[in-house]
């Protein structure tokens, strides 16, 4: 009987039953999308380390030191390295930003092909000058690319050589020595950091106390594997703090919409929550009803959530497949939902009470 008088009141006010639910279907869309989104470039990230082919990464030793630029280590690093036991190879990488979160990303191709098995083309074939690009299909797909187009970027002139599949090393990569002399770090010629295949993988881990014992203060080392684990949400303080901010958010928002729309709803509902009363019902009765209409919204908000964030998937595969990589994370559907039925429980606390609470003469004399 409470359940069906419950569907009858939001289906006699439709519009604001599904206004309400579009505004929860939007604060459980912004959640799940934001930890796709995070998780989706973090993946990818962690694509791209596994598919350089190295076993090692050697970067900037940190301690003491900032610096705001994208080559902080001397490619003389480069022939030391590779002159170590145990090394087959190594390849020295300078990554510099040029678009939002990609990185234009200068090597030695030939040693990097030795490094990394060689690229997979699509279209066209490797550098054959100083100024040729090769890119990702993601990114010649978003941008509308082909091979021997001209490309701009960092204010240079490049010429598109070839087309390769994605998930290694980068999106964009051009000549080391190009890309050097463009960012200012030709003379001494710098990296960012350097590529380490050995010569048996699973001598991994003692290289890596190896390294970091002979180039302290210089260099770190850390495996492939140690570097992919750190590819995690929860290893980034910032981005936790991030989507904390936003979980807050979304729920002050569900609290505010459930709270209208109950609030307006009792109003509106005066009389008949009188004859309620008139007729024998408890308090408690006219809780249970505002409560069942708040947790019904909540529901519909969340399917709607989930839906709505398969699209925002969709349209960000679609027309920006190189900028944005968003995964599904069905995982935090549950907690998605449990935020928004937090939200609109709360939203529905005070209008319940303020129910429960009318004097049945009153609200029978309510116009």
């Amino acid at each position: 009987m409470i359940n069906k008088l419950v569907i009858e009141n939001l289906k006699h006010r439709w519009v604001r039953t599904l206004l309400a639910a579009l505004v929860v279907g939007v604060q459980v869309m912004s959640i799940l999308t934001l930890i796709g989104l995070s998780r989706g470039l973090l993946e990818e990230s962690a694509q791209r380390a596994r598919g350089s082919g190295a076993d090692i990464f050697l970067k900037p030793s940190t301690q003491g030191s900032f610096s705001f630029s994208s080559g902080q280590l001397n490619e003389a690093f480069v022939p030391f390295i590779q002159k170590q036991p145990h090394v087959k190879e190594a390849v020295g990488v300078l990554s510099t930003p040029v678009e939002l979160v990609t990185t234009l990303n200068g090597v030695d191709f030939p040693a990097f092909e030795k490094l990394s098995g060689g690229f997979h083309f699509v279209a066209g074939g490797p550098p054959s000058g100083p100024d040729d690009l090769i890119v990702d299909s993601a990114y010649a797909r978003q941008n509308k690319l082909h091979v021997g187009q001209t490309v701009k970027l960092l204010n240079h002139n490049w010429r598109l050589s070839g087309v390769v599949e994605g998930g290694v090393l980068g999106r964009l990569i051009v000549p080391l020595t190009t890309l050097q002399r463009l960012t200012g770090n030709a003379s001494p010629p710098r990296i960012s950091e350097i590529l380490v295949k050995l010569d048996n993988p699973a001598l991994t881990d003692q290289e890596v106390a190896y390294f970091n014992k002979l180039l302290q203060g210089n260099l770190q080392a850390i495996s492939v594997a140690d570097f992919v684990a750190q590819f995690s949400v929860n290893n980034v303080p910032a981005l936790r703090a991030f989507i904390g901010v936003i979980t807050v958010i979304a729920v002050v928002v569900g609290f505010l919409v459930v709270f209208l729309s109950m609030y307006t709803a009792v109003v509106e509902r005066t009389r008949e929550i009188g004859i309620l009363k008139a007729l024998g019902a408890k308090p408690l009765t006219i809780l249970d009803i505002l409560v069942r209409e708040a947790v019904l919204l909540a529901v519909l908000g969340c399917l709607l959530g989930i839906a709505f964030s398969f699209a925002v998937r969709g349209l960000v595969t679609q027309f920006m497949p190189a900028s944005l990589a968003v995964v599904n994370t069905p995982d935090w559907w549950p907690i998605a939902a449990a935020i928004a039925l937090g939200g609109a429980l709360l939203g529905a606390a005070y209008p319940g009470l303020k129910a429960a609470r009318q004097d049945a003469i009153e609200a029978l004399a309510y116009e």
